[in-house]
């Protein structure tokens, strides 16, 4: 609270000198001396604006050689390759343009400072200028904008049907991962059966439940096509996973999807960074609440014949709830028990 006050003053004193200034400006004009006034403070307000031009784009060029690594995390996906070169080629460009814009806006700012002994020059129109810096930028960004169009139908295209089929539900506040099993069918869901145990509302009905399995952290295979079956439970999530540049929301009552082939295992990112400790990361980027900041799973990116022996050896949900064996239809329930890897 005190340093509220001490904030308040300043402002206070702030305003009050800033008033000062403009009264003192008001009675030169009256006494017939603004001129030199208004030329005094054009030529300090000139040079401030050199002095910001430097400043801005030294700190700015300084705080973004520093810190460039901490946002350009290594890419470990293919078309995250692709959305990379994208997105630099994007900043080249418009970087370039801000920058030539942004000098010369402050070098004519102090340039063509007021003068009395210059007179400005009426310049109304000019055909040739009019059609470059309408033409060129036209041009440039119909180039990025088709080129960013190809890019986004060959993400977003259908799935290839070998795909690893892997469900992700955000519920606040936490992500739960089902895989489709020895089938690689994830099974069909009804919300209206969510219980405490069925996090997903597993549909027992659908036979393709029965070997599905449910994972802590996110494990996918190297080279081989990952479909991410994405829904919510509760309010909007957002799924994440910087390195493989993966980014898709979650909605409640409208499931999404993303596909992707990881090229990087975990083991070899762990070498490229010289850390034994790294792990990829599922993150939430859309806040859901208070407990946002706990929306985190480990992604584990093993080579195929790993990433085989791994999913051998985990056990269906229902074979860990055998008490949900209610719900199979009696017609299933003996194909039920031998997927399911239940032994009565």
């Amino acid at each position: 609270m005190f340093g509220f006050y001490i904030a308040l003053a300043i402002l206070l004193v702030l305003g009050i000198l800033l008033l000062i200034f403009r009264v003192t400006r008001l009675v030169g004009i009256v006494k017939g001396t603004g001129e030199k006034i208004v030329t005094d403070s054009n030529n300090v307000n000139a040079a401030m604006m050199i002095v910001f031009m430097v400043l801005f784009f030294g700190i700015a060029g300084w705080y973004s050689y520093v810190n460039f690594d901490a946002y350009d995390q290594p890419v470990a996906s293919e078309h995250g390759e692709l959305t990379d070169k994208l997105f630099w080629r994007t900043m080249w460009i418009t970087g370039i343009v801000f920058a030539i814009t942004n000098i010369l806006l402050f070098y004519f700012s102090w340039k063509y400072r007021y003068s009395a002994k210059r007179k400005a020059t009426f310049y109304p129109h000019n055909n040739k200028l009019e059609l470059i810096w309408t033409g060129v930028p036209a041009i440039v960004l119909t180039w990025l904008v088709i080129s960013g169009w190809m890019a986004w139908d060959g993400i977003m295209s259908e799935a290839p049907e070998e795909s690893e089929q892997i469900e992700i539900m955000g519920a606040q506040f936490q992500w739960s991962i089902r895989y489709g099993g020895v089938d690689n069918q994830v099974g069909d869901y009804d919300y209206r059966l969510i219980d405490a145990v069925n996090a997903h509302g597993q549909d027992l009905s659908d036979r393709y439940n029965f070997d599905d399995f449910i994972s802590n952290n996110l494990v996918i295979p190297k080279g081989d096509p990952v479909l991410l079956k994405i829904r919510a439970r509760d309010v909007l999530h957002s799924v994440f996973i910087p390195h493989m540049r993966v980014k898709m929301d979650a909605v409640p009552g409208m499931p999404t999807q993303f596909w992707f082939v990881a090229n990087k295992s975990t083991d070899e990112m762990r070498v490229e960074e010289g850390n034994p400790d790294f792990n990829y990361e599922l993150a939430c980027t859309e806040v859901c609440g208070g407990g946002h900041f706990s929306m985190k799973k480990r992604v584990v990116v093993l080579e195929p014949a790993e990433y085989a022996e791994w999913k051998i050896d985990q056990k269906s949900w229902l074979s860990k709830n055998p008490q949900y064996l209610s719900q199979v239809p009696e017609n299933l329930k003996e194909l039920a028990l031998v997927t399911a890897g239940i032994n009565e």
